[in-house]
């Protein structure tokens, strides 16, 4: 094989080689692949995060928080006070999950729904971002403070409304934007707002595979509510044990469903009104590989 031949051999090799990788690379821009989950649970810190109970997986959570720490020996520095909530999610699709929960506090009962709208990924469709619709509806259920009057069972009843926008930063770290909007069909007082909007702003900070830092905080936009009460903030560590997911967190609010943490959070964390509190995710899988592992 004299040069000119050689030459042509190489060329057409070369040729074929970078055509096949071009159909390669054709072919992996026509796949779909999504983000792995934004969040290490449904749950930020106190709040929802974009994450939903994935396709056939029941997920139980225990929230739990104790009183304020300022509250001394005598309180035990909180521990002899909590407030508490069972709750369950089910996952009907990848996309779509329903829940239920009751809470100590005001004995609320509370349902709920989480719709994923858009999903962060690549290749054929370049999206940056997660987002989640969540909706929850509460019913107070504690004794009329005056049952002589006229009481109306939608006095019980608030509302919350909220659009979960995140974006994960490949394995190390997520943030999360929360607009919120909650209605309570009926206030305290007349100078409370029946509509209150807020906008919240979180993310969690992976330290290793197992064990994150997540962090969030609620503006309160209405200025009526906000003179009575404060904005919520909170942090805490993530532990995933690949069984379940233990959050340990502290907290100037005392409510844990959102009607009551967003709208309604009266300690100040300058003041020692912080409450030790732990969520615990576990997840039951009914029809496919364990959500948290």
């Amino acid at each position: 094989m004299n040069f000119k031949h050689r030459l042509f051999f190489f060329v057409f090799v070369l040729f074929i080689g970078y055509s096949l990788k071009a159909q390669e690379d054709n072919e992996e821009d026509k796949i779909i692949e999504y983000s792995e989950p934004i969040f290490s649970t449904t749950i930020l810190t106190i709040g929802q995060s974009t994450e939903t109970a994935p396709n056939g997986d029941l997920v139980f959570n225990v929230q739990h928080r104790f009183g304020t720490v300022n509250s001394g020996w005598y309180d035990f520095f909180g521990l002899d006070q909590a407030t508490t909530r069972l709750g369950f999610q089910y996952g009907i699709t990848d996309w779509l999950s329903i829940g239920i929960g009751r809470t100590t506090l005001e004995k609320t009962y509370d349902g709920s729904v989480k719709i994923k709208i858009l999903r962060q990924s690549t290749g054929k469709r370049n999206l940056p971002l997660s987002v989640s619709y969540f909706g929850n509806m509460g019913i107070n259920s504690l004794k009329w403070s005056d049952p002589d009057r006229t009481n109306y069972f939608t006095s019980r009843m608030s509302f919350v409304n909220q659009l979960l926008i995140a974006h994960k930063f490949k394995k190390v770290a997520s943030i999360q934007l929360m607009p919120t909007f909650i209605h309570y069909n009926l206030v305290e007082t007349a100078a409370d707002d029946n509509d209150i909007w807020s906008f919240g702003a979180g993310g969690e900070f992976h330290v290793s595979n197992r064990i994150s830092i997540s962090a969030e905080y609620y503006y309160v936009i209405s200025k009526q509510t906000a003179e009575d009460f404060v904005n919520p903030f909170s942090i805490g560590v993530n532990i995933n044990t690949g069984g379940h997911v233990f959050q340990l967190y502290a907290t100037n609010s005392a409510g844990i469903i959102e009607q009551h943490f967003i709208g309604r959070t009266t300690g100040k964390w300058l003041n020692g009104d912080i409450h030790i509190g732990f969520n615990i995710s576990r997840s039951f899988t009914l029809k496919k590989d364990d959500y948290f592992d």
